[in-house]
């Protein structure tokens, strides 16, 4: 008898907790308008939570996306969102996604699907008003969970006992599902890291290296964005002592050499891992005095101002850096020619690098933080008027030289220095 009562108490804590997460998103955020204007717009319309904010909210973990499923296809979503005066847009509409926007927060709101056709990137869907028939067409099943807007949970695969007691399991055929989208293989290692509590099924790591030529076939884009998804997750650091996920990731990113660095961090880079932004982390794991940048981004597709980043790192990082190179002197002329991300980038890349925590180091990240970008206080036409310099060669050489002492000294000249220059 007091089994069967702890094993009640147990289930109604569990409910608790989850009520309570789901509460939480209503407080937090606007989104029973949008269950609301689903509810309304017609008898059988439904609508639930679905996937990661699910899973989180199960694992007492803090969600971020909030993603939602309907039976009703994209075109009644924009009518019950319009009906409503919901701000939407509709750029995934192809795939059945409709965006609902409501005081700067994204809710994703797909339509029921079921695939008509896969070629291991996409999936050709048909809509749906079947929710078993949506959750057969997921990974895993702690991502086929779904929850309506009170928390109670819609649940055809177990995927909340398979999360509680830590078992990551593809839904159905395991090779079937790899191949209908090969970005699973990655997904597989992060879900892995982050929830598993057991070893890897032998089978399911076969049939992820019989397939694994496959993720060729997927888009950089994708593939670092579900890299970024692994990096910034629970699990990441447990990737190194996990000898079958290091090798997956070794053969899909064969240019991510410096994974150990991040179980070997002084205290400092313990303390401020998670709040480093991926490029950053990527540069940490990427250089290491090579071409090895320059291929990776020839590789994957990085926006221009993550090239940037990352080239600027490195070139710096390849140049024979000596304690005067991070002196403050030298510091302000990265700060002045290269801008405040690219300075504090290199004092964070040579503190997360070191063995030892570095305090003055950490001083010049406070100071150059607060600091105001400096303005070069002489122009040319400064020169041609005030000092009769004719516009030409000379005038260029002269400002390079007042601009020099000027970034050399704090950002200050003084009359008698600028005369010096002036006057040669």
């Amino acid at each position: 008898m007091n089994n069967l009562l702890d094993k009640i108490f147990f289930r109604s804590q569990n409910l608790n907790h989850i009520n309570l997460g789901f509460k939480n998103i209503k407080k937090e955020t606007e989104v029973s308008k949008i269950f609301e204007a689903i509810h309304s717009y017609s008898s059988n319309s439904e609508i639930r939570y679905v996937g990661g904010c699910v899973r989180k909210i199960i694992n007492k973990e803090a969600y971020d996306d909030i993603d939602l499923a309907v039976n009703l296809n994209p075109k009644e979503v924009c009518e019950a969102l319009t009906k409503k005066d919901i701000k939407y847009y509709a750029s995934g509409i192809e795939h059945g996604t409709i965006t609902a926007l409501i005081n700067d927060i994204k809710f994703e709101i797909t339509s029921l699907r079921k695939d008509i056709d896969t070629d291991g990137r996409h999936a050709k869907v048909e809509f749906s008003d079947s929710w078993k028939e949506d959750a057969s067409r997921r990974d895993f099943t702690i991502n086929s969970i779904y929850a309506d807007i009170e928390g109670s949970l819609f649940d055809p695969f177990d995927g909340k006992k398979d999360l509680e007691s830590g078992k990551i399991n593809f839904i159905g055929n395991v090779e079937t599902r790899i191949k209908e989208d090969y970005l699973r293989v990655l997904r597989y290692v992060r879900f892995f890291l982050s929830y598993s509590k057991h070893s890897h099924d032998p089978q399911v790591i076969k049939a992820i290296k019989k397939n694994l030529s496959g993720v060729s076939s997927i888009s950089s884009e994708r593939l670092i964005d579900e890299f970024q998804k692994l990096l910034k997750s629970n699990g990441f650091l447990k990737l190194t002592k996990d000898k079958d996920c290091l090798e997956i990731i070794n053969l899909i990113f064969p240019q991510i050499k410096n994974i150990s660095l991040f179980n070997k961090m002084n205290s400092f880079a313990k303390k401020n891992f998670l709040e480093m932004d991926f490029i950053f982390l990527l540069s940490l794991m990427i250089i290491d005095g090579t071409d090895n940048v320059d291929y990776f981004i020839y590789k994957f597709n990085l926006s221009k101002k993550d090239q940037k980043r990352l080239i600027f790192l490195n070139k710096f990082n390849l140049e024979k850096n000596t304690n005067q190179t991070f002196s403050e002197k030298n510091l302000n002329k990265i700060f002045y020619f290269n801008g405040r991300e690219a300075l504090l980038d290199v004092l964070y890349f040579k503190i997360f690098k070191s063995k030892k925590v570095d305090n003055k180091l950490i001083k010049m990240i406070e100071i150059f933080k607060k600091k105001e970008m400096p303005v070069m206080p002489f122009k040319a036409s400064t020169l041609m008027e005030k000092y009769q310099i004719p516009e030409g060669r000379e005038l260029g050489q002269k400002l390079k030289a007042i601009e020099e002492v000027w970034t050399s000294n704090d950002f200050k000249i003084s009359d008698k220095e600028l005369q010096k220059i002036v006057s040669n």
